[in-house]
């Protein structure tokens, strides 16, 4: 029996690490550091290859379980106060 649970921690471990390398690439090309940002691309395509192979082998999630993942929440503008006198 194949275990999908593992695979979907695996699947979350390559994208925090994507993420990552991706900030570090996005930092150093900000910083004029091109050596080392072309440095990490191999690392950010293997692991992008790594993802993309990972993802289809997995099955959908169930339709009654939502994905998990970061919601965004409007804040409601705050009321302006009078000057005091």
């Amino acid at each position: 029996m194949i275990d999908f649970a593992a695979q979907r921690a695996r699947l979350a471990e390559i994208d925090r690490d994507l993420a990552r390398l991706q900030a570090q690439h996005d930092l150093a090309m900000s910083a004029f550091r091109f050596d080392e940002a072309n440095a990490l691309l191999p690392r950010i395509a293997a692991l992008e290859d790594e993802r993309r192979a990972l993802a289809a082998a997995l099955p959908a999630l169930p339709v009654d379980q939502p994905p998990v993942g970061v919601v965004p929440v409007l804040v409601r503008p705050r009321r302006m106060r009078r000057a005091r006198r």
